[in-house]
């Protein structure tokens, strides 16, 4: 069956107006959620958001309770629309029994126009896995593999859910530039992580979700202006307890002597800092990073949700 015609800028994939339940549990309250072309989308929120439930949804593994979901302009289950999406999920049951380039060959081939086995290979990093059982790999090795196999089939869209967890630094940095490579080349990436500095180092924009719904969205600049908390670092004498007693600390984590705050007024804790230990040293002023902004959002948008499903 021939693809339709994408229309140029629509969206890739979307939700609209999207409910889903299970039971009297609500896992989606109206989200509207898209793709757009070109871009590495980041969805953040803490467990129970309904991330994984957003993108289930988009890929045809349930139906919505209410509401529209549409890939590539057709239904998620339909064959067309799915052969252009590659998916990289947490929970992944894989025959052990065969070698890493058999797995490659056999889902290269559901594509039309995949990528070549030795393509691959060196875009995952894995060129020394082919050969290998897929169940003598290591947890990380298979991560990487399932990575591979996520994105053999050239897909337009990919969706990596918890992508990196359990790789060593240098296979995170084969993958991230992996995943660059990929949105300069045109594909565009749905991420869910949760490592904050992952979505803050790759996205080009990012939804933060919370009890169901988008309740922030924008880029990583964008969201670190929403909140209106800042960091304070410095290296001090003071004791923890006595800098976390202070009104305008909203958190304090310390190192040795090294010690990092979170506050909404960093001029006070400051002059509280110099006060307290005028030798202090290395002081740093600096906007909270995504990792706050993230923390913000997420505990502001609790109450009022709350209230709204009660």
């Amino acid at each position: 069956m021939k693809a339709e015609p994408q229309i140029q800028g629509a969206a890739l994939a979307a939700l609209r107006g999207v409910h889903k339940r299970y039971g009297e549990t609500v896992a989606l309250n109206g989200l509207d959620l898209e793709v757009r072309p070109g871009e590495l989308l980041s969805v953040l929120g803490p467990n129970g958001a309904g991330k994984s439930t957003a993108i289930a949804l988009m890929l045809g593994l349930q139906e919505p309770t209410s509401g529209e979901v549409r890939l590539f302009g057709r239904s998620p289950r339909d064959l067309a629309a799915r052969r252009g999406v590659g998916v990289m999920m947490q929970e992944v049951m894989l025959p052990d029994a065969l070698r890493v380039h058999d797995l490659i060959a056999m889902t290269s081939a559901y594509y039309p126009d995949p990528l070549t086995l030795a393509e691959t290979l060196a875009l995952a990093g894995v060129e020394k896995l082919g050969p290998r059982p897929y169940a003598k790999l290591s947890g990380g090795q298979k991560r990487q593999v399932q990575f591979a196999l996520a994105i053999c089939g050239r897909p337009r869209l990919l969706f990596l859910d918890e992508p990196t967890t359990g790789l060593d630094i240098n296979a995170r940095e084969t993958m991230w530039a992996a995943v660059r490579g990929l949105v300069t080349g045109g594909a565009s990436i749905v991420l869910t992580t949760h490592y904050i500095e992952e979505a803050e180092a790759l996205a080009d924009r990012v939804v933060v979700m919370a009890k169901g719904r988008q309740v922030a969205e924008g880029t990583v600049e964008e969201m670190r202006k929403i909140v209106v908390r800042k960091r304070v670092d410095c290296v001090t004498a003071t004791a923890l307890a006595v800098i976390e007693a202070w009104p305008e600390v909203s958190a304090a984590a310390q190192t040795g002597r090294q010690v990092s705050i979170t506050t909404i007024d960093a001029e006070a804790v400051v002059r509280r800092l110099l006060g307290a230990d005028p030798a202090l040293s290395d002081l740093e002023v600096r906007r909270a990073g995504l990792s706050e902004a993230f923390a913000e959002l997420t505990a502001e948008a609790t109450p009022e949700t709350n209230q709204e499903a009660a």
